[in-house]
């Protein structure tokens, strides 16, 4: 009989028994079947394909006795789970539903990764798999000549299909058929499942300060939006328990991680860490996020080479409304720093703000009108008044709160020959209220009008290859009136000039402090497209102002009235090299008084990334030192298995490295090894120079490991 399809009579002779009714149908393709014994059993040869609820099963042939309700099978037979797992073996014999039975020489594949072979199968309702004299591994098996990097051997492996783990007696593992590590019993979640209870890939660590020590991260789920990670760290030195809390809620999430320690560096006191986050959002299309980042003393980031660590600590509350036309912001900051000699009581630590903006477009004028509104207070825990007779700010209680309104009017012409003219005026009306200042207790008030003229031509031209060049010259000429008050500068303190407000009516941060008197701006932007893939553009910019302006720093390229030269650029290519580079030049120094470069190329062989930083002395921002820097970063995959990796910072004022640290990752299709050492040469009195090492290794192929299926070799590899 020709390869049919036998629903029909399989329904006549299978499904007529009330059990198999229940389970639904099957279906029999096979190349001859034959129906013996006055039809209790029937026989199906030839490329024997049997199809049920999803499972498929292959075999040479198949035997159905109707009177035991059994199935005998002969190989070589191959099961197809509807989850995609394999089930190979030799001979079985199941019940009709493919649900229970023996096999022998079984051999069971999970998510195309994990491999248990097994002298000896049995299947149970469906769910469970139970083996016998088992070995398992991810790795690649090439001949019984040839051992597998790891395997585990055990008496008897039993995998539960619905809960997804796997549990072991008697487990042996072995590297490169070596026995080195026994336990008697053993869970494993398999390939498939995400969210196991259990523990985690341990990680070694060693480091100058807290000598050798373990990680042993134990994950827990806590239902299906919550999980919690507990991480304890063991060494001679410390005894740490570290914790993560993740939850997922319908509009938002939170993350909280935490430390607490026990360590011989501070005998008899307990240190530790907390930091969390979330974000949620709320109706109306507000949106509430937190931030909470606390430490027991300065050094413990330090000490710990913590993944937080940080200079200045930040606790915010904030909740945003953003909309086409206007935007509200409400937030609370708390500041704590961690570098050594920064009082916290004298720096701004309680910050509060609130911050409403709104867009009109009236048709009868034309143009934009933007109305700005904000309220803003920082506080110091000094309690002492700045007097005069400080030699500097160490003893600044100064509070201030300030409240301020911003009015424009701005729009924008074509005129002839595609020349583009714009206009803003603008009102400020600023508030202040100081205390803590003997110098300049009490309320002030400004009130600050302001307009401005532009004009920009833009000169657009195509390159006979295809390409696109922008030329634009502009020129600004601006008008700030007012006059300045007493209230103190403390916020408009670092002023920053770049391209993006070249054209601003004020370049100051806050609005302590805004310019005064006829402003004047000129610069030239240049732009190139290229069809071969790259893109460049460079701003020249320069400013003049009538009357010099002492609340400029020296850096701030601001100091005269004529200010330094404004040079940016950048250059990208569809190669993946990226370049930045900006800085402030002093015609009359001939040199940068501030500067920064950034360049990254990221290929798929390697990426490499490095920036460098310029800021010379300024006593206004109390900076008696210059400071110069390097930091570069990389990553290279020297072939498909191992990559490099490697990162230093490099004080170039100072003659000194910061920090320095490399890599190494070993990755196949069932092993990842991560190797690190780094090192920071930081010294202070709150701070030492440490040295840390790292070594995770992972058995992938199981859930706790992640996926090596990207690294699947053949035997001929």
């Amino acid at each position: 009989m020709r390869r049919t399809v036998f629903s029909l009579i399989l329904a006549a002779l299978l499904w007529s028994a009330p059990a198999q009714a229940q389970n639904g149908n099957v279906m029999l393709l096979a190349d001859q079947v034959l129906v013996e014994r006055g039809g209790d059993t029937l026989v199906a040869t030839g490329n024997v394909e049997a199809l049920y609820e999803g499972t498929r099963l292959t075999a040479s042939s198949i035997i159905y006795d109707r009177a035991s309700n059994s199935v005998e099978i002969q190989g070589p037979i191959r099961i197809t789970q509807p989850n995609g797992d394999v089930l190979t073996a030799t001979q079985a014999e199941l019940d009709q539903g493919l649900q229970n039975g023996l096999l022998q020489s079984a051999r069971f594949v999970l998510d195309e990764q994990l491999q248990i072979a097994s002298a000896r199968a049995a299947r149970v309702q469906g769910r469970y798999t139970a083996m016998s004299q088992v070995a398992a591994t991810s790795c690649q098996v090439c001949g019984s000549d040839r051992p597998p990097l790891w395997a585990i051997r055990a008496t008897r492996v039993v995998h539960d299909a619905e809960e997804r783990q796997i549990y072991f007696d008697d487990a042996q593992l072995r590297v490169l058929g070596v026995p080195v590590f026994f336990i008697p019993r053993m869970r494993l979640p398999d390939p498939t499942l995400e969210r196991a209870r259990g523990f985690l890939i341990p990680e070694l660590k060693t480091s100058s300060l807290l000598g050798f020590g373990i990680k042993l991260p134990y994950f827990i789920p806590i239902g299906d939006h919550a999980d919690l990670t507990l991480t304890p760290y063991v060494s001679p030195v410390t005894r740490t328990l570290e914790m993560r809390y993740r939850q997922a809620f319908r509009g938002g999430n939170i993350t909280v991680n935490g430390a607490v320690s026990r360590d011989t560096l501070e005998k008899g006191v307990a240190r530790g860490l907390l930091f969390a986050e979330g974000a949620f959002t709320l109706p109306r299309k507000y949106r509430l996020s937190f931030d909470i980042e606390a430490v027991s003393d300065e050094a413990y980031l330090n000490d710990y080479n913590s993944d937080f660590k940080k200079d200045r600590l930040d606790s915010a509350l904030t909740l945003t409304r953003a909309q086409r036309d206007r935007f509200f912001s409400l937030g609370l900051i708390h500041y704590e720093s961690l570098t050594d000699g920064e009082n916290n009581a004298t720096q701004p630590t309680v910050i509060g703000d609130m911050r409403f903006n709104r867009r009109f477009f009236p048709k009868r004028v034309g143009g934009e009108v933007r109305l700005g509104f904000q309220l803003h207070g920082h506080y110091r825990y000094s309690d002492t008044d700045i007097d005069g007779s400080d030699a500097d700010s160490v003893v600044d209680g100064r509070d201030v709160a300030r409240a301020n309104l911003d009015l424009s009017w701005r729009d924008r012409w074509t005129l002839p020959g595609g020349l583009r003219a714009g206009a803003v005026t603008q009102l400020w009306v600023d508030h202040f209220i100081v205390h803590q200042d003997a110098l300049a207790e009490g309320d002030y008030t400004e009130v600050t009008p302001a307009a401005s003229l532009e004009l920009r031509w833009p000169l657009i031209k195509r390159s006979s290859t295809g390409g696109r060049v922008l030329l634009e010259p502009i020129a600004q000429i601006g008008w700030i009136g007012g006059e300045r008050s007493g209230v103190p500068n403390d916020e408009s303190t670092r002023v920053e000039f770049d391209e993006g407000n070249l054209l601003s009516l004020t370049r100051f941060p806050a609005p302590d402090r805004r310019e005064r008197g006829l402003v004047g701006a000129a610069g030239l932007r240049w732009m190139r497209e290229d069809p071969e893939g790259w893109r460049a553009s460079l701003v020249l910019g320069r400013i003049w102002r009538e009357n010099e302006d002492t609340a400029f720093s020296r850096s701030s390229g601001q100091g005269s009235t004529v200010s330094d030269f404004l040079i940016a650029g950048q250059f990208a290519h569809q190669n993946g090299l990226h370049l930045l580079a900006r800085g402030l030049y002093d015609t009359v120094d001939t040199r940068f008084t501030k500067a920064e470069m950034r360049a990254n190329v990221t290929r798929d062989r390697y990426s490499l990334g490095a920036s460098y930083i310029l800021l010379t002395t300024d006593t206004l921002e109390d900076r008696p030192d210059a400071q110069s820097q390097w930091r570069v970063n990389g990553r290279y995959n020297i072939d498909r298995n191992w990559t490099a990796t490697g990162s230093t910072r490099y004080d170039i004022a100072e003659g000194q490295f910061l920090n320095a640290g490399i890599g190494a990752e070993y990755r196949n299709e069932c092993v990842a090894v991560d190797f690190s050492v780094s090192r920071s040469f930081a010294s202070s009195t709150n701070l030492e120079p440490s040295t840390d090492f790292g070594l995770t290794v992972a058995l992938t192929g199981f859930s706790t490991g992640g996926s090596g299926k990207e690294y699947r070799r053949s035997c001929s590899y």
